[in-house]
């Protein structure tokens, strides 16, 4: 099995949301905010906005870099851990608004972790399957407003689609390897529940992650013989600055390796990993290996390495 990552996409709304807003109604400073976060403003989607529409964009986007067009894909992978509950779920209507005639489109209903969980799925439907579109897409707005607001995920989170388009085609990197893992036990830390409400244990979410993330990623680099000081670039889920600082360092790497954007977009979910690798892309014409890493909601996590050179 052969795989191919061709090119990114991304979407994210016009509004900014900048700390002071938000510490403004939880009754902190715009200064606490960014100290335990690293996050200084996100972005929120519009009331109409909804996560298939932010999916359909950033898929288009995608497509575009990559000269594709929709009706020759062969699969929609889309993740979201804040679409809509019931079925079907965004992927159906994202296939249909791209007008992708009959080829299936699946839904990973996962957060944080589930656009690299898609990533990993279309590197073995890519054999079959011709050009995988993964997509992910998050409102994660909607789920933190209920008031009073939590402080521990109000000022978390952002809305926004990221996109990458996998192929069995020879293409701009050959996915080499994936570990994927899923520790069920924390399954109650880090929850949206039947009424809407999102739940999470913030201590027991930022050491499970710390732990885990560089676990997963020394895990398939060794399974290749690379070394972590021979990645070009670390393309992670971007949950929070502090704890992408903390992965740097138990690798041994400079934090300089670990690109991010949080500090601009906040935590958008399973759509981060994706928007951060298509705005770094953008900047990085010949980047040698690189690693996709992400840690999520069940809890789920892994990591994906690849390499322009192979």
């Amino acid at each position: 099995m052969t795989a191919h990552l061709h090119g990114f996409g991304a979407f994210l709304p016009e509004t900014v949301v900048a700390n002071a807003e938000l510490a403004d109604r939880l009754g902190c400073t715009a200064e606490w905010i960014e100290k335990v976060s690293g996050i200084r403003e996100r972005r929120w989607a519009g009331t109409d906005t909804t996560v298939a529409d932010m999916g359909v964009a950033a898929a288009e986007d995608c497509l575009r870099k990559v000269g594709i067009p929709a009706n020759t894909l062969g699969m929609l992978i889309v993740a979201s851990g804040s679409g809509a509950r019931g079925f079907p779920g965004p992927a159906a209507e994202i296939a249909a608004r791209l007008g992708m005639d009959s080829a299936p489109a699946l839904d990973l209903p996962i957060a944080s972790a589930g656009s690299l969980f898609g990533m990993a799925l279309a590197m073995q439907m890519a054999e079959t399957h011709g050009d995988v579109l993964v997509v992910g897409a998050e409102k994660m707005s909607s789920l933190i407003q209920t008031e009073p607001l939590d402080p521990n995920t109000a000022i978390l989170f952002g809305d926004g689609a990221g996109a990458a388009l996998v192929s069995g085609r020879t293409g701009r990197w050959r996915l080499l390897d994936a570990v994927l893992h899923t520790d069920g036990q924390y399954r109650g830390d880090l929850a949206l529940d039947q009424t809407g409400q999102l739940r999470m244990n913030g201590l027991s979410v930022i050491l499970q992650a710390a732990r885990k993330i560089p676990a997963s990623i020394t895990e398939v680099l060794e399974r290749q013989n690379i070394s972590a000081q021979q990645i070009s670039a670390f393309l992670l889920h971007q949950a929070n600055f502090n704890l992408l600082t903390r992965v740097a360092k138990s690798l041994g790497v400079s934090p300089d390796k670990l690109f991010s954007n949080v500090q601009r977009y906040g935590n958008t979910s399973s759509a981060s990993m994706l928007i951060a690798a298509s705005e770094w892309f953008e900047g990085n014409p010949d980047p040698g290996p690189i690693v996709f890493s992400a840690f999520g909601a069940g809890f789920h996590w892994g990591a994906i390495v690849g390499d322009s050179r192979t």
